[in-house]
C-alpha cells in the first residue's frame, strides 16, 4: 500500500517553517539535521517533513550526505558568487520596471522610511531592535521590487536566493551599529536613482550596490550583505 500524502497545505506549512528557521539564523550553514529533529524544529508530521526533502534539495538549501543524513547549504566562494549574480540579474531588471511604473508617493514612502532610520540613529543609540527595523526595511524594499514585476515564478525564485543570502550573511556577515546608517545612505541613492526614471542611473546603482554587498562577501568583512 502505498504511503498516505501529506495535504498541500500541510507541506507548504512545514516549508514555510523551515525557511523561517533559516531567515532567523536558528540553523547554521553546513548543520546536520536529522528528519526527527526537523519535525521538532517546524512542528509537522513526519509525512510532511519527508515530502518537503525534494523540494528542499531541489532548492538548493539541503544536500543529502549518504551515511550523515541531511546538510544545511553550506557556505562557499560559489555560494556567493552564484548568489549575488542571480540576484543582481533579477533585481537590475525589477528595479528598471519599478522605475518605469511605480507612483511618485511609492517611491517617497521608501525615502520617508528610510530617512526614518537615519534620524533614529542620530538620535541614538543603535541598538538591537534598531538594527532589526533596519533590516526588515532593506529586506522590504529589495522584495516590493521584485514583486512589482508581478510575476509568481520570479518573486519564489528571488526569496529562494534571498534565503540563501541569509545563510551568506549569517556565516561571513552582519549587520552592526557602525553600518545602519550607510546602509540606509546607500539605499537613498538607490531610491533617488528610482525617482529621477534615468533607467541608465537606476542600472548603475543598482549594480553598484549588489556588486559592493557580494564583495562584501567575498572579502569576509563585516558589513551587510544587504
Amino acid at each position: 500500500m502505498a504511503p498516505t500524502r501529506a495535504p498541500a497545505k500541510l507541506r507548504d506549512q512545514a516549508y514555510a517553517s523551515f525557511t523561517q528557521h533559516l531567515r532567523d539564523r536558528e540553523l547554521e550553514p553546513g548543520q546536520f539535521i536529522s528528519q526527527r529533529e526537523l519535525v521538532v524544529l517546524t512542528g509537522h508530521p513526519l509525512g510532511a517533513i519527508r515530502e518537503l526533502i525534494p523540494r528542499l534539495e531541489a532548492e538548493g538549501l539541503i544536500r543529502t550526505v549518504p551515511q550523515r543524513g541531511m546538510q544545511i547549504a553550506t557556505v562557499d566562494l560559489t555560494l556567493v558568487r552564484d548568489a549575488f549574480q542571480f540576484r543582481l540579474i533579477l533585481e537590475r531588471e525589477a528595479a528598471l520596471h519599478y522605475a518605469r511604473t511605480a507612483a511618485d508617493n511609492d517611491i517617497e514612502d521608501w525615502r520617508t522610511q528610510h530617512q526614518a532610520i537615519l534620524d533614529a540613529v542620530n538620535l541614538g543609540p543603535v541598538d538591537d531592535q534598531l538594527i532589526d527595523r533596519a533590516q526588515a526595511l532593506d529586506d522590504g524594499f529589495h522584495d516590493a521590487l521584485i514583486d512589482a514585476l508581478g510575476n509568481a515564478i520570479i518573486s519564489h525564485a528571488y526569496r529562494v536566493n534571498s534565503i540563501k543570502i541569509r545563510l551568506i550573511r549569517h556565516a561571513k556577515t552582519r549587520l552592526h551599529t557602525l553600518l545602519v546608517e550607510p546602509v540606509m545612505r546607500e539605499h537613498l541613492e538607490l531610491i533617488n536613482a528610482l525617482a529621477s526614471r534615468d533607467e541608465a542611473e537606476v542600472a548603475r546603482t543598482f549594480t553598484h550596490h549588489i556588486n559592493n554587498a557580494r564583495n562584501r562577501a567575498l572579502t569576509l568583512d563585516q558589513s551587510p550583505a544587504a
